[in-house]
């Protein structure tokens, strides 16, 4: 049951993606007078189809896809053809699904905020300091508990972890305490290539002695926003990070298909509603950033 939950959880969000992908190219050809023969949801063959006007709207068998059919792609004699409007209205056009992709993650992660989910709030104690290492000439040490970095607060290691690589190759204020119960500043520089075994700051966490304490939150509407376009924004920045990481060689790229990520959202599922809307944004950004290439057989 939980697999077939986990597929059709994946479907879903697969299928409202594609459709505001779609949705995309579709309200923008409209807007700059290119004749959109069909706008159809999922691959033929066809099971379902409405005509509105110039426009064929259809449900087709296949949900793992869509697609925007407009008038004359490269033959600028069809009237209304996407070819005749000029290389700025196809740009626009093209670009136009992906711009979607990318704007609606600030919408689902304000949701996402607003929604009541779980926090798991555990210390974050240094373990292990690796000799030569950014954390080691920085001077932090083992029994020191991160409590925030750059002014933000750290609740578990997921936290640290994150603003880690937010910031790789940029000089960071860790606020620790230290064993005797002082606190400092501590600032750190976390590098972009690692040797092997370790990461990006040289250091090792320590299991929690105890569970994490679970923290349910939801945010206001004026909070929500912010934190959505903020979460959002640094999204964006992990992607970049990541991309420069595999150019220097510093990782490689770690590809996974459409079971790998059924998979992930069954495990997403189980964490809750708001999880599953973060993932969803998350994914949402992928598709546009992927669509943003000029491979047609990437789009929708």
């Amino acid at each position: 049951m939980s697999a077939f939950i986990a597929i059709i959880a994946f479907l879903i969000i697969l299928v409202i993606l594609v459709v505001a992908h779609e949705l995309g190219h579709f309200l923008t050809a409209k807007a700059r007078g290119v004749h959109v023969t069909e706008f159809g949801i999922g691959f033929p063959p066809r099971i379902w189809g409405i005509r509105r006007g110039d426009t064929l709207y259809s449900i087709n068998a296949l949900p793992l896809g869509g697609f925007v059919k407009l008038a004359g792609e490269e033959d600028p004699k069809v009237p209304g053809s996407l070819a005749s409007k000029g290389y700025g209205t196809s740009l626009l056009v093209l670009a136009a699904g992906s711009i979607m992709n990318l704007l609606l993650p600030f919408v689902i992660l304000s949701v996402a905020f607003m929604i009541p989910h779980n926090v798991y709030v555990s210390p974050v104690v240094i373990e292990e300091v690796a000799e030569n290492s950014p954390a080691a000439a920085a001077g932090l040490q083992p029994g020191d508990t991160v409590l925030s970095v750059n002014n933000n607060i750290i609740a578990n290691s997921a936290d640290l972890q994150r603003h880690v690589q937010l910031n790789l190759g940029k000089e960071i204020e860790f606020q620790v305490k230290r064993a005797d119960s002082t606190t400092e500043a501590v600032r750190v520089t976390p590098r972009w290539k690692t040797p092997p075994g370790q990461g990006a700051t040289g250091i090792v966490m320590a299991r929690p002695s105890e569970p994490p304490t679970i923290v349910s939150r939801s945010e206001p509407i004026w909070r929500a926003v912010p934190l959505g376009v903020n979460e959002c924004v640094e999204t964006l920045v992990l992607f970049k990070n990541e991309i420069i990481r595999w150019f220097i060689g510093a990782a490689a790229p770690q590809l996974t298909g459409p079971v790998g990520m059924a998979e992930l959202t069954g495990e997403v599922v189980q964490s809750g509603f708001s999880p599953l809307l973060q993932f969803a944004a998350f994914l949402s950004i992928n598709l546009g950033i992927i669509n943003l290439f000029p491979l047609p057989a990437l789009d929708g």
